[in-house]
């Protein structure tokens, strides 16, 4: 049984520039997303998939491998996630080399933990799953969302809900942004990162962050500061 962590990890990034390798408490960003796949133990190789130099180098200095480069179609801002995993594992599986599971993790998730990792795929492989990654509550119930007109008047957009109390209405959840665990054969047919047999790692809110703006980057260094201050007490 075959496994590998894919780190994707392009150089273009146009509002944080050099994200994936911009300096996150003494060490390159990917460094965390690299070394929590590496403690992990799960994989048989942790790889980052990337067409810049400077990265690749990194990547190694930290224990990744960089077997090639990507292609320049999948190197821009309109590469899906999935188009770059699929010509990962089709460039590997043209050599001979094949795996059973595959990790896709974003190289921007500093507080991704090893044991969100190892529950991942203790659960997609117990129950036979296609992909499990981890999700958040979203804050408010979605239920009761507003909208807002050119001329700031405010309406619901369910407004059967607008009595209900929040606590009665379904909870909803979001994508956490750190990665997707997925059976490979699976994935091959169906190229996509998620599907009816598909399930979710709830994490709290001082767990994860997506990181698209500087203001995204301040919340993930204070949120990296509490988690270590929780790890002191």
């Amino acid at each position: 049984m075959k496994k590998i962590a894919i780190i994707t990890a392009r150089g273009g990034s146009k509002r944080i520039p050099r994200k994936n390798i911009k300096d996150f408490f003494g060490k390159p960003i990917i460094a965390y997303s690299i070394l929590a796949a590496l403690q992990s133990k799960l994989f048989d190789e942790v790889m980052v998939s990337t067409d810049d130099e400077e990265i690749k180098n990194i990547a190694i200095e930290y224990g990744a491998t960089v077997p090639f480069m990507r292609s320049e179609k999948n190197s821009d801002d309109h590469s899906g996630t999935a188009e770059v995993l699929l010509e990962v594992l089709e460039t590997y599986a043209q050599s001979g080399k094949t795996f059973d599971y595959a990790c896709c993790i974003y190289p921007t998730a500093p507080l991704l933990k090893v044991k969100t990792l190892q529950k991942a795929f203790e659960l997609l492989e117990s129950k036979n799953l296609d992909s499990v990654f981890p999700v958040l509550r979203f804050g408010f119930p979605i239920q009761r969302a507003l909208k807002m007109d050119s001329e700031s008047l405010v309406t619901m957009f369910q407004p059967e809900n607008r009595t209900k109390r929040s606590q009665d209405l379904e909870p909803a959840f979001h994508d956490a942004g750190q990665f997707y665990f997925l059976n490979v054969p699976v994935f091959f047919e169906a190229k996509a990162l998620w599907s009816s047999k598909s399930a979710g790692i709830e994490l709290n809110e001082m767990e994860a962050q997506d990181i698209d703006n500087l203001a995204d980057w301040e919340i993930a260094e204070f949120k990296f500061n509490y988690q270590n201050q929780q790890k002191n007490q």
